[in-house]
């Protein structure tokens, strides 16, 4: 049976307008690409897409930007947040596909990378579903340039390769498995060739880029003069081409919708009247105080990520079999041992290089001069925490007092990926020292992006571990409520501070007269 719904009106010059129809059937054979530079309609013309055919297709919605949460009022769609474990995605996933229940999946509150392993693992959960469940679904995936991007950006490669395959899946290998792929993007450019490739029905939409014109001329088959309609079209108007449209490429006109999206383009309002000389007080009148932040008991828990190799090897360190008892040493006393433990992590980070070096080698070169030192064998996670109190780089005296300590026990309650980040920030605090920058806080993490670290430190701010504020100079002042201590301000954008290179021995030739160097 043909299924058509009404995209709204046909706009070609000099034709009588009529009904733009979609085949409904058709689409979930052939995938669908939109394109269209910001402003052009694209969410209006998935919103329609979505409502006209919501009686008929179970329908999944990858919202990066919570615009779609509204169909769950009108058309009952469940609303996934996806600030949730991977078990969590994966597990709704598979009873979204197995009930045939039409659902969005929202993201606004993750930064980007969280963004694309979570729709990842949504994604691949649809994918690899029971053949028993296999019914026909649209996934639509607004702005698929975040989630298959033609180029890595700031995001870890990791993170840019599982997003990746997860929407090529979708667009390559989707169609037996019922998985009609709907992607929007605003530059073709930026997409991934190999998933844009995949889609046979396409929707352009207004753009102003040459490259972009170019390419959308080339997908629907106009000359290269003819390209320039695609910077004259208007907003919500798209040229249709496909066999689930138009067997020509077709001018069409977006009818309305019911629902709204939670934002919007925003409008022009008159200004208030003038404030006069109290709108200086008004403006700058003392700022209150808030109210006090939730202590860490009562904040909620976050789930437990997969275990890491480093908690792997841990649990097979712990429950080994213990061998045959041998005559050992005196156990050091705890004090001892601590202090033995953190001037060991102290001469490991004093060279610069080891900050950049892979953890297990770290892991192994700590445990060598654990042996030497006969401190006795160290877990993983007391390692780690040592080590990242070293990347701090506190001055020695300051790391041997008592608000030091509080600070190591809230930092062993918090996730290895940001705990060197919490112990860098508390350390410039308890020093009075200026906030760390991004690319600082990359360095002493051992990473080359400035970005990650920044998301890193939003994500302290987001579970008020630290708490960041901006003077009238733009400078980053960090506090950290726990332990009530504030950094001084401090340039986030400042380059890192490379320490100066130890200077190298001298080294003789065979006949004993120094070597010089290629520069020399």
């Amino acid at each position: 049976m043909k299924i058509e719904i009404d995209m709204g009106a046909t706009a070609a010059s000099g034709a009588v307008p009529g009904p733009a129809m979609l085949d409904l059937e058709e689409l979930l054979a052939t995938r669908l690409l939109v394109q269209g530079n910001s402003g052009s309609g694209k969410s209006h013309l998935l919103r329609r897409l979505l409502e006209q055919s919501a009686p008929h297709v179970q329908q999944v919605v990858i919202d990066p930007e919570g615009d779609f949460v509204g169909l769950a009022e009108r058309f009952g769609h469940v609303v996934v947040d996806g600030d949730r474990s991977v078990a969590e995605l994966e597990t709704i996933a598979a009873r979204v596909r197995q009930h045939r229940i039409s659902a969005v999946l929202t993201l606004e509150k993750l930064d980007a990378e969280m963004q694309m392993r979570a729709a990842a693992v949504f994604l691949n959960a649809l994918f690899d579903a029971d053949r028993d469940h296999w019914f026909p679904a649209l996934i639509i995936v607004d702005e698929a340039q975040l989630f298959a991007p033609a180029v890595s950006g700031d995001v870890s490669e990791e993170a840019r390769k599982l997003s990746l395959g997860a929407m090529t899946n979708l667009m390559c290998r989707g169609r037996k498995r019922g998985l009609a792929g709907v992607i929007a993007t605003q530059r073709l450019a930026k997409l991934a060739k190999n998933v844009a490739a995949e889609a046979t029905n396409f929707l352009m939409g207004r753009t102003f880029l040459d490259i972009d014109m170019a390419r959308a001329a080339d997908l629907l088959g106009l000359e290269r003069r003819q390209a320039e309609v695609f910077r004259e079209l208007q907003r919500g108007h798209f040229v249709a081409l496909g066999p689930a449209l138009s067997r020509r490429p077709l001018p069409i006109r977006v009818g309305s919708v019911e629902t709204a999206p939670r934002g919007g383009t925003p409008k022009l309002t008159p200004l208030p009247e003038p404030a006069g000389a109290d709108a200086r007080d008004l403006i700058l009148a003392p700022v209150p105080l808030g109210p006090a932040r939730a202590s860490a008991a009562e904040r909620r828990a976050a789930a437990p990520p997969a275990p890491s190799v480093n908690q792997l090897l841990e649990e097979i360190v712990r429950n080994r079999p213990t061998a045959v008892p041998a005559e050992e040493a005196p156990a050091l006393p705890p004090e001892e041992r601590e202090r033995a433990l953190r001037a060991i992590a102290r001469e490991i980070m004093a060279d610069p290089d080891s900050f950049f070096r892979p953890e297990p080698v770290l892991f192994g070169d700590f445990q060598v001069r654990c042996r030497i030192g006969k401190v006795g064998a160290v877990a993983p996670a007391e390692f780690r925490l040592h080590i990242n109190a070293a990347r701090s780089g506190l001055d020695p005296e300051l790391a041997s007092g008592a608000d030091w300590d509080r600070a190591l026990g809230v930092a062993r309650a918090i996730p290895d990926d940001l705990q060197a980040v919490y112990l860098i920030v508390a350390a410039a605090a308890l020093a009075g020292a200026p906030c760390p920058s991004d690319s600082e806080v990359a360095r002493r993490c051992g990473m080359h992006s400035a970005g990650r670290a920044r998301s890193r430190v939003k994500h302290l701010d987001k579970g008020d571990l630290v708490v960041t504020r901006s003077d009238m100079s733009g400078n980053r002042v960090a506090a950290v409520p726990e332990l009530g201590w504030e950094t001084a301000p401090g340039d986030p954008n400042a380059p890192a501070r490379i320490p100066d290179e130890a200077p190298r021995p001298e080294t003789l030739d065979l006949f004993g007269t120094p070597e010089r160097s290629a520069a020399e």
